[in-house]
């Protein structure tokens, strides 16, 4: 054999491989195992703004995140060391810069082998994810925080597939919102998605509006009416405070979604249901399985994925975000209120026990009061009775923050540190990429 590089064995069928991705309508690039991007289709020229072959022969990790290393030495999961580990295509959500600032991406990397079943390259799927947004923006879901991130992963996951999504997480966390974005991310996207509120509704009455009933089905009803069920039909049912459902009623949901089959009330003819079910609540309801409160058998039907979403306590790097979208959405069209840096630290340092809910009514609030186009602290009335930090901002708050004087000791505990980088960040209660985003700021390396 002669001195040739793998890479030079593989140049003719890399090159065939190549004109193949030009065909595909989405974004794709070439990468070689030293992460340098061979080549790249029309659609990722046009989705990601490359113009002509300025990004050939640089390091993916470069142009996607600004990085100077991998984005596994960088606190992130990297898709090529798990496929080069494995042999397997891995799958990530990541947060890719782009001319429109940062986007949320689903990454899927395929290795490509040779005759002997060495990897020699790897094919990179780039997928826009158009339900959420890592930039203020006034509708649907917001955020890159970590936890934010590994819900928004499973929901991309699940969305495309018919199985019934279970959201769990405490009330003002957005679930409504989740289950659009799944409705959305579905083949049943055309179709009507129908929200019903399981809480406060007697049985009978839940079984009118879920049904619908004919005329002379009980005292009222003097004409026939549509249930939301039948006005869900191609689309998705969601189905609200699902704790908050009567047994007696729980029987024909499970009858419901076993057999995709019901009657209106009052009726005798059997008619067909097609709906995907997505459910909701806030309630324990494996607790209230054990307890009786819950039947076994729906709670299996209907948690076949579930998905916890984070409190905002738990994402609290995403508020400054979450506050701009807020504030973007009541503007009405008109410049949107700003926030100065003391109203702001006073909003990171409360717990916000009510979740973006309640930090949507203290903004409300705040707007009424503000002068000048800037809410200040006095404008902000916050509820005491919950937990707080007491005037402390937690670190995770300001990662994503641009660097200030306030980072000056981390240059110095830098210095007197003798350990990992990994280490160094549970100190600080960082992640750490948050950690390698504030070195990289600060000029250390």
């Amino acid at each position: 054999m002669n001195a040739s590089s793998p890479h030079d064995d593989a140049a003719g069928p890399l090159d065939l491989l190549a004109g193949y991705l030009q065909a595909e309508i989405q974004p794709m690039i070439l990468l070689d195992p030293d992460y340098n991007i061979l080549s790249s289709n029309l659609a990722y020229q046009r989705q990601f703004g490359v113009e002509g072959k300025r990004h050939v022969g640089r390091k993916c990790f470069n142009v996607s995140h600004g990085y100077d290393v991998p984005c596994d030495r960088a606190g992130e999961h990297c898709p090529m060391q798990r496929a080069t580990e494995t042999g397997s295509p891995d799958r990530v959500l990541h947060i890719h810069h782009t001319p429109r600032g940062p986007e949320h991406v689903d990454v899927e990397l395929r290795p490509v082998k040779d005759a002997r079943g060495n990897v020699i390259a790897f094919v990179e799927r780039l997928v826009t994810v158009r339900s959420a947004s890592a930039r203020a923006r006034a509708q649907g879901l917001v955020g890159r925080a970590d936890s934010f991130v590994v819900a928004l992963t499973a929901l991309q996951r699940v969305a495309p597939s018919m199985l019934p999504v279970l959201l769990l997480g405490e009330s003002g966390t957005g679930k409504e919102l989740f289950a659009r974005a799944v409705h959305e991310g579905s083949d049943r996207a055309d179709g009507p998605f129908v929200v019903v509120d399981c809480s406060g509704l007697t049985e009978t009455l839940f079984e009118s509006e879920l049904f619908g009933h004919e005329k002379g089905a009980f005292t009222g009803a003097n004409a026939r009416k549509t249930g939301l069920l039948e006005t869900a039909q191609g689309g998705t049912l969601f189905l609200d405070e699902m704790g908050d459902v009567p047994l007696a009623m729980q029987v024909k949901l499970l009858r419901l979604i076993e057999s995709g089959t019901y009657r209106r009330v009052g009726g005798v003819e059997t008619r067909r249901a097609d709906f995907r079910v997505v459910s909701a609540t806030h309630k324990p309801l494996m607790q209230m399985v054990r307890s009786g409160a819950f039947r076994q058998d729906l709670y299996y039907r209907i948690s076949v994925f579930p998905i916890h979403l984070p409190a905002l306590r738990e994402r609290m790097s995403d508020l400054p975000l979450l506050v701009a979208s807020i504030l973007q959405r009541a503007a009405l069209g008109k410049a949107p209120l700003s926030v100065s840096a003391e109203a702001m630290a006073m909003l990171l340092a409360h717990t916000w026990p009510g979740n973006i809910r309640e930090l949507r009514n203290v903004l409300d609030r705040a707007r009424l009061l503000a002068e000048g186009g800037v809410i200040e602290p006095g404008d902000i009335r916050l509820d005491q009775e919950g937990p707080s930090f007491g005037g402390y901002v937690p670190a995770l708050a300001l990662a994503q923050q641009s660097p200030s004087l306030d980072d000056i000791p981390l240059a110095q505990r830098v210095k007197r540190f003798r350990g990992t980088r990994k280490m160094l960040a549970q100190e600080l209660g960082w992640s750490e990429r948050t950690l390698y985003r504030k070195l990289k700021a600060l000029g250390i390396d």
